[in-house]
């Protein structure tokens, strides 16, 4: 017997799905661990590396200034000797802040499960 499709009963997403363009910033490597890191202020990148231990410098230069191209973050030369820079959430990168702590949240639930899953095993 052939089962027919059925057709879909969401609501069709706009042409640009906004989940698609949200994912696509927190899934990049690395991303959501940056943006979580500068929750409680501006971060100089040396900071940032030490608050992310496994990152090389190479990624990290990279992430970084792909989130401020992208208004996620912002990049402020401070003129002190020597000249450093720090980075910090900018509105739009604080409004991603419930999806990181929701999925930070479900993982913790999943984590948790498998751990059970294996010492009942």
């Amino acid at each position: 017997m052939v089962l027919k499709v059925r057709k879909n009963q969401s609501p069709k997403p706009p042409e640009a799905c906004p989940i698609s363009t949200c994912m696509s910033f927190l899934g990049g490597a690395w991303t959501a661990n940056i943006i979580w890191n500068l929750t409680g202020g501006p971060r100089r990148f040396n900071e940032l590396r030490a608050d992310i231990p496994k990152i090389s410098p190479k990624i990290l230069s990279a992430r970084v200034r792909f989130l401020e191209v992208e208004g996620i973050i912002s990049r402020e030369v401070k003129t002190t000797s020597p000249p450093s820079v720090e980075y910090s959430l900018t509105k739009l990168g604080r409004e991603l802040l419930p999806a990181i702590e929701a999925v930070a949240s479900v993982g913790q639930k999943l984590k948790k499960r498998n751990i059970e899953r294996k010492n009942s095993a």
